[in-house]
C-alpha cells in the first residue's frame, strides 16, 4: 500500500492548552507517540490491524489456563 502524504501544519497557529501539541512538541526521537491522535486513512487502519492480526496468538481458553497455572504457582510459592 502506497503512503498517504498529510499537509504539514508546522507554521499553522498552535494552541499550547492543546494536549496534542503540547506532547508532539516534546516528544524525543519516536515517530509513535500514544497520547497524539494518529489520523489516517482506512486502507491504513485496516493495514495497521492486519499487522496486529500476523502476531502471536492466544485463544482465550488457554490464555486462561495458563494464567490459572501462574496463579496456582505464585500463590503456593508465597505461603512458603
Amino acid at each position: 500500500m502506497e503512503k498517504k502524504l498529510y499537509e504539514n501544519q508546522e507554521n499553522a497557529p498552535k494552541c499550547v492548552g492543546e494536549p496534542a501539541v503540547a506532547y508532539r512538541n516534546t516528544s524525543v526521537g519516536t515517530s509513535w507517540n500514544p497520547n497524539v491522535p494518529f489520523v489516517g486513512t482506512q486502507e491504513e487502519w485496516w493495514e495497521h490491524f492486519s499487522r496486529i492480526e500476523e502476531g502471536n496468538f492466544t485463544p482465550l481458553k488457554e490464555a486462561n489456563r495458563e494464567f490459572d497455572a501462574w496463579k496456582k504457582e505464585y500463590l503456593a510459592n508465597r505461603l512458603k
